[in-house]
């Protein structure tokens, strides 16, 4: 998923600072985005991220190097915005529609910005209905491709568990949408019946 040098990770594993910077600086965007996408504030998203390579320098040592360095990292990160979320009870979620590592959304056309800025509120609103959990596991499964079996180790779930999450959050996302829309042509015919006013 991302490219960082065996020899870089070895010297940060062994205590390097130097070396240590050097993964902050190759996992910084990944890591910043997944928690944007999980808390939908920037400057949450930039403690959190921080908080994030603090917790994973303290935790190095424990750090299994049969699994892949990434999802140890990102597992970090899902965690703590999931307490994050858990302890402000008003969980919130921002889905990009923007390439991975465009945070700041370079939009040509005020048509475009507008059309961006609308899809994000309903994706907002859409999967503030799931729990954090489900949030963790859709955003992992969808905008950061991770495999089920990556889910599990991330989420510390069971495949079986990831499976039925997203299977559940798939389910509940599709019911969100076709309400959203038979709402929406509800409000639509009635606007259209209603008399012209003079």
């Amino acid at each position: 998923m991302i490219n960082l040098e065996a020899e870089q990770l070895t010297l940060a594993l062994q205590g390097d600072e130097e070396a240590f910077g050097e993964v902050v600086e190759t996992f910084q965007n990944p890591v910043y985005n997944l928690c944007y996408r999980m808390l939908g504030n920037a400057q949450e998203a930039e403690d959190a991220a921080q908080e994030t390579f603090w917790r994973a320098y303290q935790a190095l040592n424990r750090y299994d190097q049969n699994r892949s360095f990434a999802t140890w990292l990102l597992s970090i990160a899902a965690h703590y915005c999931i307490d994050q979320q858990r302890k402000r009870k008003l969980p919130s979620f921002s889905i990009e529609l923007l390439p991975e590592g465009n945070v700041a959304g370079k939009i040509d056309t005020p048509e475009k910005t507008y059309f961006l800025t609308e899809e994000e509120r309903h994706l907002h609103l859409m999967l503030n209905e799931l729990n954090p959990e489900d949030k963790a596991a859709i955003v992992l499964r969808y905008w950061y491709d991770f495999s089920e079996k990556e889910i599990s180790q991330t989420l510390k779930l069971s495949i079986s568990a990831v499976k039925s999450r997203l299977h559940r959050s798939r389910k509940k996302l599709a019911q969100i949408i076709s309400e959203n829309e038979q709402s929406h042509s509800y409000q639509k015919r009635r606007k259209n019946n209603e008399s012209p006013a003079f």
